[in-house]
This record gives structure tokens, sequence and C-alpha cells, in this order.
């Protein structure tokens, strides 16, 4: 190991592959920022920049560059305009763009930026200490184990609901898994309720979906409510830095989901999503009652979570990538796709035959956060004057972001309608104060749900995976548990009054 680490460094710091690193942390951030754009897109696009280098190492380095500057800039949207374009960053305005409205602009993206940092820094120290040992644990989770984690998952909406809102959270998520369920199918490749459209025939697009729920009812809401356009209009951007009681409340938060995102990103099917999901809801459920009520309202543990846990489980996605071939997430199986067509064989054998590769990978995500906090930390008064443009100009800017988001993403102008009728239910619904997280959670997670929930059908011949694979039983206990943890609180508080 101790070899290999040395080998990793010489490569890593040449010139050419700290160029690598720059670039393409540079990239991925303003690609982030972006809505409508995200890493899978980049990456598709920049393979073939990167084979042209001829250097395995250097491609790598490059693609990796800017996938998690992607993740970690993507963040920005999502707290100035609440438009989350990367679906990793969606938790990210749960609470960011509240603290932006409420002034606080600067000092979200510092707290952001910092929890970005912390996360992507010790997912790459937990990378090299237990890259060789968990690739061995991930061969432990089958498809029946992946259904189990997915409801887990769908089971963290309690998070998401405000006070005796957990019945309408529900209602949302079953929503988002409904609108999952459009297009083609696990089991037979036809397509289902797509009302004989060709253009539903791929189910509806994610960004789409996320534009339509999140930023095009704000348009909407600005237009519609003159008193809020106003709110915040301030010319100067304060409160940059964070104090030494707020950087003491978000450490054990930073600490815990550095590492329960990484653990996650090593699951091959998981990702920084589900992980900034998971990450949301574990804070908001061990935060005392008198913090509770902040999250979803500005709450500094709130954004800190899942900015830490996203990009930690980033770094873990290249566990099965690199030890077992085996792509993580959509924008890691991109990467493999670039490894393949670089000549090289991911797997357990790559840390034995091409260390300079593998160890080249992780001492590059040191320098790349190093790099990301560099670049992001000194621009943070300049992105936060967002906030300061005349709401007149604001608005056109953020409906032809969300209008250009989904249309890029699709390359079809039917899209363009879909968003705007799903925008119009959307901007009725949160009138009617439904709370909208829930149903993005149901539509991202619904398709992995039903996949891994076909395939395991198919492997034990039924519903026998539920009793003959223990960690399944366990997993979908803890679900269970996290529905019923809701009304077990409400009626001790119910008690104690």
């Amino acid at each position: 190991m101790l070899e290999g680490l040395l080998i990793g460094l010489e490569t890593a710091f040449s010139l050419k592959n700290l160029f690598m690193v720059i670039g393409g942390c540079i990239i991925g951030t303003f690609i982030g920022m972006l809505p409508g754009l995200g890493p899978m897109s980049i990456i598709a696009i920049m393979i073939p920049i990167a084979i042209t280098l001829g250097d395995p190492s250097a491609a790598l380095i490059l693609l990796a560059g800017v996938y998690y500057g992607a993740i970690f800039g993507g963040s920005t949207s999502s707290i100035l305009l609440n438009a989350p374009g990367v679906a990793g960053t969606v938790a990210t305005s749960f609470d960011g763009y509240p603290m932006a409205r409420a002034g606080k602009a600067g000092k979200a993206l510092t707290i952001a930026a910092i929890s970005s940092f912390a996360g992507g820094t010790i997912g790459a120290i937990l990378l090299m200490i237990f890259a060789p040992a968990l690739s061995s644990v991930a061969l432990l989770f089958h498809s029946a184990e992946y259904f189990a984690l997915m409801i887990v998952g769908l089971s963290a909406i309690a998070a998401f609901a405000g006070s005796g809102q957990v019945a309408k959270a529900i209602l949302m998520t079953v929503l988002g898994l409904m609108m999952a369920t459009v297009g083609e199918g696990a089991l037979f490749n036809m397509p289902r309720f797509t009302m004989g459209l060709m253009d539903l025939q791929s189910g509806f697009s994610f960004i789409t979906l996320a534009m339509a729920i999140f930023a095009l009812p704000e348009a909407i809401f600005l237009v519609l409510n003159p008193a809020r356009a106003a709110h915040s209009e301030s010319g100067k951007i304060e409160n940059l830095r964070i104090t030494k009681q707020e950087a003491k409340s978000i450490a054990p938060v930073i600490g815990r989901q550095s590492a329960q995102g990484f653990f996650i990103g090593v699951l091959p099917g998981a990702g920084a999503t589900i992980a900034s999901f998971l990450g949301y809801a574990v804070e908001r459920n061990i935060a005392p009652e008198h913090e509770k009520k902040e999250f979803g309202k500005g709450s500094i543990k709130g954004l800190a979570a899942p900015e830490t846990a996203n990009n930690a489980a980033c770094t873990g996605s290249f566990v099965p990538l690199l030890t077992l071939g085996i792509p993580g997430s959509g924008t890691t199986a991109i990467l493999l796709g670039a490894l393949i067509a670089l000549n090289v064989s991911p797997g357990p054998r790559l840390m034995t035959d091409e260390p300079q590769i593998f160890w080249a990978v992780i001492i590059s995500m040191y320098i790349g956060n190093v790099v990301l906090l560099i670049l992001n930390l000194p621009l943070i008064p300049y992105i936060a004057k967002v906030l300061t443009i005349p709401r007149t100009f604001l608005i056109p800017f953020i409906l032809f972001f969300t209008l250009m988001g989904s249309y890029i993403g699709q390359n079809n102008s039917t899209e363009l309608l879909i968003l705007v009728g799903l925008g119009v239910c959307a901007t009725i619904m949160r009138f009617a104060n439904y709370p909208m997280a829930p149903l993005l959670i149901g539509f991202i997670l619904g398709r992995m749900l039903e996949d891994n929930f076909s395939r395991s059908m198919q492997l034990y011949d039924g519903i026998n995976f539920i009793v003959e694979r223990p960690m399944t039983m366990i997993l979908l206990f803890l679900a269970a548990f996290l529905v019923v943890l809701p009304y077990l609180r409400l009626g001790k508080s119910k008690n104690a009054d």
C-alpha cells in the first residue's frame, strides 16, 4: 500500500496532472452552478477530450475533478435560485434557499463550501484506508438489499414533513412513485402510462421534474407576490463568515455525515442522492426539539448535512468503480465507459496491476478538494450578489435557466409543455401546503426500487427474498421504525402536555 501511495503521489503531483485537477474542478464547478447541466452531461461531452490525452491517469483525474466539482458547485443554484439541477443537491435547497431569502446567502454558501470540502476530504481519507476491504463488503449487497435500502430512503420522508404533515408527505411520495412508473418497465420493455405519447416512452425527466416543482413555482410566487419579490433586495451581502458557535454546531454533523455519506456511496446503486436525503433525515431526527423546528426554514445543520454527505458519497462511489468495475451511479457508469475506452480494466487487480492510476485518482481528490475550497471561498461575495439583482431581471433569469435546463436535458420541445403543466400543479400544491421534497424522493428512488424488486422476484422465485436475506429484513424493519417514529414522538409530546 505504501509503495502504491508513493507512486500515486508522484503521478498526481506531475505538472500535467495538477493542471488536469485544477481544470476539471473549474469546469465542474461552473457546470454545477448552471441548473439543468449536471455532471453526467459534461462528463459525456468531455470523454473524447479525455481520450485524446493518451494517459489514462490524466484522463480519469480530469473526469473525476469534473464530477466532484459539479457536485461541489451544484449547491450554488440550489441555494440562490432554488433550482437544483443535480439530484444530489436537491436536499441542499431545503434549508439553503430559506437562508438566502433571509439575507444569509453568503453564510449559506460558506457553510456549503466548508461542508463540501470536509466531506470530500474525509471521504478521500476513508477511500485510501478502506477501499480494499469495502470492495468485499459491497459484494454482499444484492438486489434484495438494494430494494430494502430504497425503502429506507423512502421512509425518510418523515424528515421532510412539518408537524402533523406526515400523511401529506406520504401522499406526495406515492405520487412520485407513480410518476416513476411512466415509461418502459423493468420487467418488460413495454411503454406504460404514456397516453400514446412517444415523448413519454422513456418516462419523465428528472431535470424537468426538479425544475417544475422547485424553480418554476418560485418564479410564479415572485410574480404573484410582489412583497416577497421585494424582500431581501438590499445591495449589501453580509454574514459571509460563520461564528465560532455555528462552527461548533455543524462540526459533529460534518463528522457523522462524512462517514455515513462515504459508506452509502460505496454501495453500488446508492450514490450522492440517497446519501444527501438520508443525511438530512438522520440529522433532523436526532436534533433536539427546538432545533428540529428550524429544519426547512434555514437550519445550518440542515444545510451542512446533505452537502457533506453528497460529497463524501461521490468519493465513496469510486470504491465499487475502481475495485469491482461496478458503477455506483449514472455518472460513474459514464466514467466506467471512459476507463474501458482508455483500455483500463477496473476490478480487484487494478490496485496491483496499475497502482499509478488507482492511487493517483485518490491523491488527486485531496488536491481537488483544496482547489475547490480556494476557488469557491473568495468568490462567495460575488456569487451571492445574484440576490441583489432586481427581481424584475431575476424572474426572467430563473425562467430562462428553467426552460433551457429542461430542454437541454431531453432536446425535446414537449418537455417544455410538461414543465409548464407540472409547474402549475406544483404551485397549486404549494399553496395547499403540500411538501414537494417527498415527491422528488419518490420519483428518484422509484425506478431503482422497481428494478431491484423485479430482479429479486426473479432470482428468489417470488417474495421469498425477504425471508431468505436477513440483511433485507433488518433494513425493512429499520424503514418501518422510521415511518412509525413521528407518530411515537407525537404521542409522547401529547402525554407530556
